[in-house]
């Protein structure tokens, strides 16, 4: 089994500038993930010959309410010129609009039932927004113990719930690992749970949000698991690198070669 492997460009090689970083990723045979668009350059990106497997698919909105639904429709609408420009086939939503630190702009502390059904609804709508174009939406798990206090719809059985009751080829899951483990743990039966809904998955270790290799989770394990359950997509590393980024990207392919 052979996944494809990409990392963020947002979080190594952070000295350099963003083209530079993506060009080092891509010299040292990764595929390259950003996070938000609206302050880069589609031709620039495009122009250092890297293969781009995901990036942030609205600016603004969220699941729950009218306008928010209307606002983040509108925004991946935007989001997807951008996408095409550099050959990006999937864009990364969340439960919610995050802003500074990665905090909800709109936290919510209880998800009611009436939440969840607008929440299918939004997303209904996104994949059939994805279907028209050609791209697909993938719903990304956040812990809310650490990172995104607030945000709705953070665990991984709660994106794969959404995602399977919508069920559309153009909405899948982006199972974050980091997230999962510090939110639910588990992760090989998570795995087993989500592989037929798998848009794509992120990974980092725990504690601390570096490389595979510095933390509490045994990657290779996991990887076999991941290939076990029939996975051969990208596998990306959103990890800042512990120490050198060129070793924190050879840990990663080590942990992720099955």
């Amino acid at each position: 089994m052979t996944f494809t492997l990409a990392v963020c460009a947002e979080m190594v090689f952070t000295e350099l500038p963003l083209l530079d970083r993506i060009e080092r990723i891509h010299d040292a045979g990764f595929a390259a993930e950003i996070w938000g668009w609206t302050d880069k350059d589609a031709a620039a990106l495009a122009a250092t010959g890297a293969t781009f497997t995901s990036m942030t698919g609205y600016v603004t909105g969220d699941l729950i309410t009218v306008d928010g639904a209307d606002d983040l429709l509108h925004t991946a609408e935007q989001s997807i010129p951008f996408a095409q420009a550099i050959r990006c086939p999937t864009l990364n939503l969340h439960g919610t609009g995050l802003g500074d630190g990665g905090i909800p702009v709109r936290p919510v502390e209880v998800v009611t039932g009436d939440m969840w059904l607008a929440a299918e609804r939004t997303l209904s709508r996104v994949a059939e927004l994805g279907e028209r174009h050609g791209v697909t939406f993938v719903l990304e798990n956040l812990n809310t113990e650490v990172d995104h206090p607030g945000t709705p719809f953070g665990r991984a059985a709660d994106t794969l719930a959404l995602v399977s009751a919508v069920d559309s080829p153009h909405l899948k899951m982006n199972l974050d690992l980091y997230h999962a483990q510090i939110g639910e743990g588990n992760l090989v039966e998570l795995i087993q749970r989500s592989a037929p809904h798998l848009g794509e998955v992120q990974v980092a270790d725990v504690p601390g949000r570096c490389e595979p290799g510095t933390g509490e989770v045994n990657w290779p394990f996991v990887a076999r698991a991941l290939a076990d359950a029939g996975y051969d997509g990208v596998v990306a590393m959103e990890a800042y690198a512990s120490g050198d980024s060129d070793l924190a990207l050879e840990r990663f392919r080590e942990a992720f070669t099955v």
